[in-house]
């Protein structure tokens, strides 16, 4: 029975909360499953708009990486290294939708080698729409505005000093970076949203390190507002030794092993806005 229970919790560890889609060693199936919309864990359970241009791009073939590169991380919780990610998005819609938003589930599914091939929607509200919706088509007298989607990937280590995570230890590289960055900011027409995410690397407790990079995403966010950022676009969320970058053996000495998970000690800022 105490066998019988360990495996039951390792394999709940495993498979999370997943919509229990059948999919061949091909990434295909033939019935989609869908989590409930309130399971969705990203963006305070919110769900997010997308960037259309970047989520246009989301093609077969793609790695995992390259989809989180385009359209950010899952918003479910499908359990360790699944082969489905799910996301909750949101449209602007000025002629449907509840306050002229679209709501939609989006899923994509992997095969065996971990390669994007099929993909899937799930109308949420309203029920019955075409998922995604079709884009307001400007006025031909309107000029059309321009999107512009960067993400800026700064050090860690250049931007705090060691095991810091307040303004007050900023390093002057990390100064000069963030101020580059703001004047950028300021030559767009509208800011739509900001989302700084902070990562650390692997070593030390992992409740540490979470709360290590949630506070220093927290410090880049406040350096924004004290120059006049607005504070309603950002979201801002710490994800400590997750989605690594850089992988190292673990028997090197302790200062290569620091300089090499350098890359993995970072802070990403993705940026969407209109331009003139």
């Amino acid at each position: 029975m105490k066998k019988l229970f360990i495996m039951c919790l390792i394999a709940g560890i495993f498979s999370g909360c997943s919509t229990g889609t059948l999919i061949t060693k091909e990434g295909t199936t033939d019935n989609p499953k869908w989590h409930k919309v309130e399971r969705v864990i990203f963006n305070k359970n919110l769900g997010t708009f997308p960037n259309l241009q970047s989520l246009s791009q989301v093609r077969q073939g793609m790695t995992k990486d390259q989809i989180y590169e385009l359209i950010g991380r899952p918003q479910y919780d499908d359990g360790w290294r699944p082969r489905e990610w799910n996301y909750l998005f949101h449209f602007t819609t000025s002629d449907q939708g509840e306050n002229g938003i679209t709501t939609c589930q989006f899923k994509v599914l992997f095969d065996q080698n971990m390669i994007a091939r099929t993909f899937y929607w799930n109308p949420i509200h309203p029920e019955n729409t075409v998922c995604p919706p079709p884009l307001n088509t400007p006025k031909k007298d309107e000029p059309k505005e321009k999107v512009s989607f960067k993400r800026y990937t700064l050090k860690a280590d250049a931007l705090f000093a060691f095991d810091k995570s307040d303004l007050h230890n900023l390093n002057p590289k990390g100064r000069d970076d963030l101020e580059s960055l703001v004047v950028e900011l300021r030559k767009l027409k509208e800011i739509r949203s900001i989302q700084i995410l902070g990562y650390t690397d692997y070593l030390g407790k992992e409740a540490y390190n979470l709360r290590l990079s949630q506070k220093r995403a927290e410090a880049i966010k406040q350096y924004f507002l004290l120059n006049n950022i607005n504070a309603q676009v950002f979201t801002v969320q710490g994800l400590g030794e997750q989605d690594p970058v850089k992988q190292c053996a673990s028997n090197l000495p302790r200062n290569l092993l620091l300089q090499c998970l350098e890359p993995n000690r970072r802070v990403i800022i993705d940026v969407d806005g209109l331009v003139e």
